[in-house]
């Protein structure tokens, strides 16, 4: 592609999206910029603090926990105080936590610190992207969800190669400077943006606020069938930062090799999410899922015959081929599925998945590698990624009709309250 045809394409990715939209999509590029403690939670405590890895993956289970917990008490703060408001909240509670983590030094105080930085950094996840939903058109979502997703690894590839090195020399420097990210992003929101939240007058019949409870959500079956998918496919991508480090440091390699062998997934997701993105965006959705967790499923398989720095790397592109699809997609797919006045609730949900899977992760990534090996989690991967793509296959099947561009565009045209 020639230069000018280049600049032609990186001006229709960003074209005719709000300013509010920028605002988010910096406060979550700061945020990243100093992310820390979920990269190399599980390499401080087994290298520096010289715990075992079933130690790190209880603490990174406690971690998941607090998320679990938090999600769905954000997703109903969310709906009912809005969204700025939860925002402030949860990334002020989040760098003070950080803050304090970096001089825990005894194990019970550890973790339950561990557990409280859970908490407060999964409570903004619903906020964001129920906003981002709020702001953006119907037709621009999948591609203000790249975007997002994009800033978010943009960040991380810049700084999880830089704060390896941060962590050979310290690890509580690292520690203080997400706690200082973060409470950039948090002035961030409460200097320039609005609150989103629809208000009374948006178009539904009466009483639809006041009907969407997470009750509605759980008895939502199609939805909590998507949800239950993205548990599996979020066990398989967490393994990326917990399986993954504790095997490197396993296997001999330093903080530094896991830092750089982990920045291709930064730095490919930055290269590749758009034009990806342009690609996929009129595609069918039900393909592109099957796809990504077939992928995901085998490149983490493919980590059993990794031997060197240049080998891990390489499962990493396979994998994370397998997020750009996914992101942008399943996200589309959550928002299509969520009425108007409830997505808060259905965001946190959706974002509980994840959170129980970084619940669950850890305790199976630690107790598989300390019994049976890392070569067994290698392959649980690719069987959880096949199970994965064959439940999507099966549930894409019960949405005749909806295209690619309907399925993950349309929210406004249905904004109802869905039960099973």
């Amino acid at each position: 592609m020639s230069v000018a045809g280049v600049r032609r394409a990186l001006r229709e990715s960003v074209s005719g999206l709000p300013r509010a939209f920028w605002w988010l999509w910096l406060s979550t590029l700061v945020n990243r910029l100093g992310a820390f403690v979920a990269t190399f939670m599980a390499l401080y405590l087994t290298l520096d603090r010289g715990y075992s890895a079933s130690y790190a993956g209880l603490v990174a289970a406690l971690h998941g926990l607090g998320g679990v917990i938090s999600s769905l008490g954000a997703g109903v703060m969310t709906d009912r105080l809005g969204r700025r408001p939860t925002l402030l909240v949860s990334q002020t509670a989040t760098a003070l936590s950080v803050a304090l983590l970096g001089f825990m030094r005894d194990p019970v105080a550890i973790a339950a610190v561990a557990f409280l930085v859970g908490m407060a950094s999964n409570a903004s996840r619903p906020a964001v992207q129920a906003m981002m939903a709020d702001i953006v058109r119907p037709e621009d979502r999948v591609r203000a969800f790249s975007l997002n997703y994009w800033a978010i690894n943009l960040g991380f590839a810049i700084s999880s190669a830089g704060a390896g090195f941060v962590a050979e020399v310290s690890y509580l420097a690292g520690f203080l400077i997400e706690a200082g990210m973060t409470l950039v992003c948090a002035v961030l929101v409460f200097v320039k943006l609005p609150e989103s939240r629809p208000g009374e007058d948006t178009t539904g019949p009466p009483g639809e606020k006041d009907a969407v409870s997470m009750w509605t959500v759980v008895r939502d079956g199609r939805y909590m069938s998507v949800v239950g998918l993205s548990f599996l496919i979020a066990l398989v991508f967490q393994q990326g930062y917990l399986g993954l480090p504790v095997a490197m440091g396993e296997a001999g390699f330093s903080p530094a090799d896991f830092g750089m062998a982990i920045a291709v997934n930064g730095v490919l997701i930055v290269v590749l999410q758009l034009p990806v993105t342009r690609f996929i965006e009129k595609r069918d959705p039900r393909q592109l899922l099957i796809a990504s967790s077939l992928l995901a499923g085998y490149g983490f398989g493919l980590t059993a015959f990794a031997g060197s720095v240049a080998v891990f790397a390489l499962t990493v592109c396979v994998w994370t081929l397998a997020e750009i699809v996914n992101a942008p997609t399943q996200t589309g797919l959550v928002v299509a599925l969520s009425p108007v006045h409830g997505r808060g609730r259905y965001q946190g949900m959706y974002t509980m998945s994840w959170a129980v899977a970084a619940l669950v992760a850890p305790l199976m990534s630690g107790f598989v590698i300390d019994h049976w090996g890392a070569a067994w989690l290698w392959g649980m991967c690719a069987v959880v990624g096949t199970v994965a793509g064959l439940g999507y296959a099966l549930l894409m099947r019960r949405m005749p009709g909806e295209g690619a561009q309907t399925v993950v565009t349309k929210p406004e045209a249905a904004p109802e309250v869905r039960a099973s």
